[in-house]
């Protein structure tokens, strides 16, 4: 579903996205392995939320001594996702504070690769972020609903309602099968998506 809001550089760059729990990370782990350069925007994410950064510092002001980590000045992560994954209003306000770190962070690494032929960037909220223009092609990880949630449960240790208010904080990962370039099915035996991923790398 490419088309004018989509990175028109050079560079080939992949958008690899899709719900929590799709197996974004073996993909990323995979695409490191061939040499191929992988931009990961949840590590960008916590570096925005490090202890003493800006949007830490705000979030602890928002919030207060719920959220502080019991170890000094950084944040208890668990009690900041049990607050905003409960609550839109919240998590869309954490998010703002996020978002523009992120992207900054993108542009700053696609500006260091740019001799690279191809660059990976790891979004899973690449749709909701709109960051679709960094971007040559958008790869959505796909996995049925069910098997998105008992892998999440699994893998975090969840309660079913837990897992839901995680992936409800999500598109529907239906939807976002429906603005990719390729969809990579996951659903099926496992490293099924090796040779779909090694077909659209050619």
């Amino acid at each position: 579903m490419s088309g004018d809001n989509r990175w028109q550089g050079r560079q080939r760059r992949i958008g690899l996205t899709g719900g929590i729990a799709s197996g974004k990370s073996s993909v990323g782990h995979f695409l490191i392995q061939q040499g191929i350069q992988v931009l990961d925007a949840d590590l960008y994410a916590r570096e925005a939320l490090a202890p003493g950064s800006p949007t830490s510092r705000a979030v602890l002001q928002r919030y207060g001594v719920k959220v502080q980590s019991e170890l000094g000045e950084g944040l208890d992560r668990a009690a900041l996702g049990s607050i905003v994954f409960s609550d839109p209003q919240e998590r869309t306000w954490l998010e703002s504070q996020v978002h523009p770190f992120v992207r900054q962070r993108f542009d700053r690494e696609l500006q260091k690769q740019a001799e690279e032929s191809l660059v990976a960037l790891m979004i899973p909220l690449l749709f909701e972020a709109k960051l679709e223009n960094l971007c040559s092609e958008i790869w959505v990880m796909y996995c049925t609903p069910m098997q998105q949630k008992q892998r999440l449960m699994l893998r975090n240790q969840l309660t079913v309602e837990e897992a839901e208010q995680r992936i409800r904080a999500q598109w529907p990962i239906d939807h976002k099968r429906e603005l990719a370039d390729h969809v990579i099915n996951n659903g099926g035996e496992p490293w099924s998506w090796r040779s779909q991923v090694n077909d659209l790398l050619k």
